[in-house]
């Protein structure tokens, strides 16, 4: 499969694979597989010496510019073993689409995204055996980019690492596809209109760690984050993008600049809007939340990612008070988007947004 990429193929010895961990203890990012793909670029060279190889510790100058500037960015997708034991991706062209919008707005070199397709299905296809046979397993896939010149000055660098790591993983929360605990923050922000929080860099999961904590001792999974001006209107989850069902009519905030354009955002849209749900991307404050919460039109919430797929909003912590959200239930909505996305990503049901992508 990789002699007509252009990729070299270095194998890991079969006396030191590694032991593949039992499926009861997964994790999410705990194990990685035995092999990676990594490729350099340079002003020179261009993009040069890729190769799938044994996963591998880097060895980078203390000078290197991703320490100081934070040039660095990464995707995540799955690969779902599904119907008859195949394999299977999820939008991977648009994963690394999206990261090449990234990579511009850093100032970092973009690649060929059909090509990164093709290279992904060799990798996945040699570590196919770390791909879990077990109810909600997948395997989490992490395309990386950083800068790697050893030098200080703000510029961009001008050599970089692209590189793409796989770990086995079980459901991102405990919790599965029921009802999380999520904190509002009316505080501190996770990005502005103009800044990066539209793209998926480094730094923007970094200014998300503080009040993560404060949330995580409330109790709460994840952060809710409202804009940074007003600190009124609903921008998204930590690790999500978020959607309210209020009235029968499925509400998302728009992007605007600040929020990231999630694939399963735009997955649950595309595929509500083919069921005749009236979908409306719209801005929507936290104060019209709790109102059409507390008078009964609020039917369901819930965040949309590739790690959980779709997780259910059940509670609301804002300003010391608690809002519970459909008795904290999972909405019926929700779980027929759970249950449909997860079907067509593991090849059980009809694809009609040619979505999927079979590894071999």
């Amino acid at each position: 499969m990789w002699e007509d990429l252009e990729v070299a193929l270095e194998k890991v010895n079969t006396d030191n694979l590694k032991q593949k961990p039992a499926a009861d203890n997964l994790g999410f990012g705990v194990h990685f597989t035995d092999h990676m793909f990594l490729m350099k670029w340079d002003k020179e060279n261009g993009w040069h010496d890729g190769k799938i190889c044994p996963y591998h510790d880097f060895t980078l100058d203390p000078a290197s510019m991703v320490f100081h500037y934070g040039q660095a960015i990464f995707e995540g997708l799955k690969a779902y073993r599904g119907k008859d034991n195949q394999l299977f991706l999820f939008r991977p062209k648009d994963n690394f689409e999206r990261m090449n919008i990234s990579a511009l707005r850093l100032c970092m070199p973009r690649f060929s995204a059909e090509k990164m397709v093709k290279i992904l299905k060799a990798l996945i296809y040699l570590e196919k055996d770390w791909v879990p046979k077990t109810e909600g397993g997948t395997l989490y896939i992490r395309p990386t980019m950083i800068g790697v010149e050893p030098t200080l000055g703000v510029k961009p660098s001008s050599v970089y690492y692209f590189y793409i790591i796989l770990c086995p993983v079980g459901a991102y929360y405990a919790e599965g596809c029921n009802p999380t605990k999520i904190y509002v923050s009316d505080e501190y922000v996770r990005a502005v209109k103009g800044g990066v929080g539209n793209v998926k860099t480094a730094g923007n999961y970094a200014a998300s760690l503080y009040m993560s904590e404060i949330a995580k001792k409330a109790g709460c999974t994840q952060v809710l984050w409202l804009d940074a001006c007003e600190h009124k209107y609903i921008e998204e989850v930590g690790t999500s993008n978020i959607f309210f069902k209020i009235d029968d009519q499925l509400i998302t905030p728009p992007l605007e600049g600040s929020i990231l354009e999630g694939l399963t955002r735009d997955s649950v849209l595309k595929l509500a809007s083919s069921w005749g749900v009236d979908v409306v991307e719209r801005p929507i404050s936290i104060d019209e939340i709790l109102e059409a919460n507390e008078s009964g039109r609020l039917q369901e919430a819930f965040g949309t990612g590739t790690a959980a797929v779709i997780s259910p909003v059940g509670e609301l912590f804002y300003k010391d008070n608690s809002y519970v959200i459909n008795n904290s239930q999972t909405g019926e909505l929700s779980n027929r988007l759970f249950n449909e996305l997860q079907a067509v990503q593991k090849g059980h049901q009809e694809d009609p947004f040619n979505w999927v992508v079979r590894v071999a």
